[in-house]
């Protein structure tokens, strides 16, 4: 019987390839710190590089809504290290605290377009992509095209892989922990 692993200690920077080890080291540039979550990305030799790409694409979303799909895919998700580091981020984006916790439940009634997004989103995320035509329609509707409409599945997939990643690793979580709907 082999020795198996059972568990996912953070990578350091001198575990990892140098390829990760320079991504690292932009991040420590950049940010000051490597999130736990990234770098549990660097056990990968490419999956870092691959997955910042992809989160680095241009989107027709804005920063709101990118966050608005964020919150909510996670909440769907129950991913506790991405609902804590997107509360930060979507405060810094201009959301309130209370606005944060209304987003993870799946409503933002100060905001119309918003509020379809979150709805929208959150049944996409339930339901693995099956929407109903009416919530095809309250997208639209709400002023949404077919085209920031395949953004926001981009988007959804892209907060699939952290929220699934971190689940199965449960790396610890290095933001403040979100508050408890």
């Amino acid at each position: 019987m082999t020795n198996l692993i059972h568990h996912f200690a953070v990578p350091t920077r001198d575990s990892v390839s140098s390829a990760n080890q320079s991504i690292f080291d932009q991040f420590h540039s950049g940010i000051g710190f490597v999130p736990n979550l990234y770098a549990t990305f660097a056990y990968s030799e490419t999956a870092l590089g691959d997955y910042l790409k992809l989160q680095g694409r241009k989107s027709s979303l804005s920063l709101k809504e990118k966050e608005v799909i964020n919150l909510v895919v996670s909440q769907v998700n129950e991913c506790r290290y991405c609902l804590a580091a997107h509360t930060l981020l979507a405060q810094k984006a201009g959301f309130s605290e209370k606005q944060t916790i209304e987003i993870r439940r799946g409503e933002f009634p100060s905001d119309t377009k918003l509020d379809a997004l979150t709805k929208f989103v959150r049944s996409v995320a339930e339901n693995r992509g099956r929407v109903s035509e009416e919530e095809r329609a309250s997208i639209f509707d709400a002023g949404y095209t077919q085209g920031n409409v395949v953004d926001m599945v981009i988007m959804i997939g892209d907060k699939i892989i952290t929220n699934y990643l971190h689940n199965v690793t449960d790396v610890p979580v290095d933001f403040p922990e979100a508050p408890s709907l």
